[in-house]
């Protein structure tokens, strides 16, 4: 009864329960309620040419593939697969390209992400066009007739631009071109791209998926039977693969991602609101804010705010002083955890972004990027307040 009220699952249920159940049913040998994690390289077969369906730890393992059919399911996807990171998930996806390609970016992406395709991936014939994906005019003048792929983040990283993820679908169709999303930054709580029309969905499952900042790792959801069948292969084929210890991991957190999300996105809204009204604080970027110039589409699209937010204290000085000054605030990198993050994106996730594209997109100096946790509201703005009093 239970394991045929799971395989209807994902047709008949919610959002949260969706995310509680989906890929993952008890244990048939011992009713235990978590999906084992399946620590094994390899598997006994039963005679020759004859197996239960496994054979090799790079190529199947039960547990990654409890997680890829967790998350195709919140994602809304028809398949998904798990890399051993973010990166390695975006480098899958770009084998879907040939040499003499062409590929749209927004042009404030993760600095992982231009370094893969600045420093390596151009080394392989593929080429790059960096565009403000908010402006989809511009998107549409970028295209070439090698253009095979937009790649879009919503919201940027760290200055939360947004793009219409609707028109974004229909104009690459319309010219034949794959839309790739970024999910990491607002996670499928906030939107499902492949809802508006995305061929390929990606996140670092290091983030809001995993959410307690003790595994590394990255997913590709597909909806394209072409697109599943390669990924299927390179995944094998190239072996970087999320093992199975981090795929419980992440199974465990993908439980709780509503629920954790709720408080992301209240803490954020609450910070968000705090630091523009500060006189010290020169600018807040938050999509949950009336100020912000996209925050009508944010609301059509996005499902609450998200808890990633920005801001810019005017100068280098003024944020190193406020970033050696916070006590509960811990200075690093990564997000999405259930602790609350802050940043430098100029000398930190954006290190690798040359000076010059770091100001023509608007990461300044002077900007310092949180990733909201889920801590009491009061004890964050409390920390914030005596950290800024040192600016």
């Amino acid at each position: 009864m239970y394991r045929n009220w799971i395989v209807k699952l994902t047709s008949r249920a919610r959002f949260s329960t969706i995310c509680l159940h989906a890929g993952q049913e008890p244990d048939p040998s011992t009713g235990a309620i978590i999906t084992p994690i399946y620590q094994t390289s390899t598997y006994v077969q039963e005679a020759f040419g004859r197996h239960k369906g496994f054979e090799y730890g790079r190529t199947q393992n039960p547990t990654r593939m409890a997680l890829e059919g967790n998350l195709a399911a919140i994602e809304k996807g028809k398949a998904g697969f798990a890399f051993a990171s973010g990166m390695a998930a975006i480098g899958a996806i770009a084998t879907l390209l040939k040499s003499g390609d062409h590929v749209v970016v927004s042009d404030n992406t993760y600095g992982g992400t231009f370094r893969l395709f600045d420093k390596v991936l151009q080394r392989y014939g593929l080429t790059f066009t960096y565009v403000d994906t908010s402006k989809l005019d511009d998107v549409e003048r970028a295209f070439t007739p090698a253009t095979r792929m937009l790649f879009v983040e919503t919201p940027t990283n760290p200055v939360m631009r947004l793009t219409d993820l609707r028109a974004a679908a229909d104009l690459a169709h319309r010219h034949d071109i794959r839309l790739v999303v970024d999910n990491t930054f607002a996670s499928p709580v906030i939107q499902r791209p492949i809802e508006f029309g995305a061929d390929l969905v990606t996140h670092s499952t290091t983030k809001y998926l995993n959410g307690h900042s003790d595994s590394v790792g990255g997913i590709v959801i597909a909806v394209r039977d072409d697109d599943i069948e390669w990924l299927k292969f390179v995944q094998n084929a190239e072996g970087a693969i999320l093992g199975p210890f981090d795929s419980w991991l992440v199974l465990r957190g993908t439980k709780t991602l509503a629920l954790r999300m709720q408080q992301h996105s209240a803490n954020g809204q609450a910070l968000a609101q705090f630091l523009s009204a500060h006189p010290k604080v020169k600018r807040v970027y938050y999509p949950g804010l009336p100020t912000h110039p996209q925050y009508e589409l944010a609301r059509k699209q996005m499902n609450g705010f998200g808890g990633m937010l920005a801001f810019d204290l005017g100068s280098l000085e003024s944020a190193r002083r406020l970033l050696n000054a916070v006590r509960l605030h811990a200075l690093a990198e990564s997000l999405g955890g259930v602790e609350t993050l802050i940043s430098h994106p100029a000398t930190m996730t954006h290190a690798s972004v040359p000076a010059d594209r770091r100001a023509a997109i608007g990461i300044t100096d002077g900007m310092v990027r949180i990733s909201a946790g889920i801590e009491d509201i009061d004890d964050l703005v409390d920390d914030l307040t005596q950290a800024l009093d040192q600016v």
